[in-house]
């Protein structure tokens, strides 16, 4: 397809993007070309748009930043031997795996030794166009909507970090309510746990985590979390922690509240190293911590289409969306942490 297309380019080195008008990418032998229909923030794309630390040190502009789409299939290379066609409705898996490592070699390519990964390492979906490599390519079901669609990466994390252990009967404690602790919310209480007790300190994030099942929703500049979670288990401790958030006093926070034998999940990225007393809070408590990254490609896909066709209503989740031209509101937006899942539409 020939011509040019409005797209958000991280330009330079530093703060902010720009909109501005490409070339429609060409799709090698083996790439597909996909309209996209609608695109959501992710907090790497914040990373990026904010050029913290991370971003300085992995990003190379200029680059068409994005990984999180829905879209329509409009071009196949011709050397692409997967069934894809003109017209699919598809959705992307973020990250693009070496096929030859240990790891990919042995059914694990999702903690692949050297992924590179759409919208940070090349050129992603904040765009009219984007172009994928075939192995990347989700078929979505029709009657999952664009909006709900373009999530299924995000959710994914989600339900990789809920799935570590079986919750059912349980009591959970989601530390960080972003939008993946959100949707770990709303999928623990979807897999049966007794109680989800949500930790945030954003009120309108607790407000939503609320709505999604979450009961208590503790604020810890206003609350004592680990007394509330003590008292709510009779002394005992939560079975099982999630930490979404990154934040090292969330981290020390969830090693306290978990009972002798109980599991830590980590989603959250710490921004520096952090100190914890591994001796009384992990050791001699017999704790479990499991550190998750990305989906299993494509097994957790294929539970997130199941769960997102009627199972599973994340809609609340989806506060607000934007056109690809005023995206400077959506990311200041999301600065202000006033919102859940943020939409751009091209």
């Amino acid at each position: 397809m020939e011509g040019t297309m409005k797209a958000i380019v991280k330009q330079r080195p530093g703060p902010g993007a720009v909109l501005e008008m490409i070339a429609i990418p060409r799709p090698g032998p083996r790439d597909v070309l996909v309209k996209v229909q609608v695109a959501s923030i992710c907090g790497t794309d914040l990373h990026i748009f904010n050029w913290d630390p991370w971003a300085a040190n992995r990003i190379k502009p200029p680059l068409v930043f994005g990984h999180e789409l829905a879209g329509e299939v409009v071009e196949v290379g011709p050397q692409v031997t997967r069934d894809i066609k003109i017209g699919d409705y598809v959705s992307a898996e973020s990250h693009l795996t070496c096929g030859a490592c240990y790891q990919c070699q042995t059914g694990h390519s999702h903690i692949c030794q050297d992924y590179h990964i759409l919208g940070v390492d090349f050129d992603g979906a904040f765009a009219e166009f984007v172009r994928l490599p075939e192995q990347s390519v989700w078929k979505n079901r029709p009657s999952i909507p664009p909006e709900v669609a373009s999530i299924q990466d995000p959710f994914g994390n989600a339900l990789l970090t809920a799935s570590s252990v079986d919750v059912t009967a349980k009591t959970v404690v989601v530390s960080g309510c972003g939008s993946i602790g959100l949707f770990a919310v709303a999928i623990a209480r979807a897999s049966g746990a007794r109680r989800v007790i949500a930790v945030d300190p954003n009120e309108y994030r607790l407000e939503i985590a609320g709505s999604l099942g979450a009961s208590p929703c503790l604020n810890p500049s206003k609350d004592d979390v680990i007394a509330a979670v003590r008292h709510l288990t009779d002394g005992a401790g939560a079975d099982f922690v999630m930490e979404m958030s990154g934040s090292p006093e969330a981290l020390v926070s969830g090693l306290k509240v978990l009972k002798n034998g109980g599991h830590l999940a980590l989603l959250g990225i710490p921004t520096a190293p952090v100190s914890l007393n591994l001796a009384d809070d992990v050791v001699f408590k017999g704790i479990t911590i499991h550190g998750v990254t990305g989906r299993e490609i494509f097994g957790t896909w294929h539970k997130v289409s199941a769960l997102l066709d009627g199972v599973v209503d994340i809609r609340k989740v989806l506060t607000h969306s934007y056109r690809l031209e005023d995206f400077e509101k959506a990311f200041a937006l999301m600065n202000e942490g006033q919102c859940g899942k943020v939409l751009l539409y091209p």
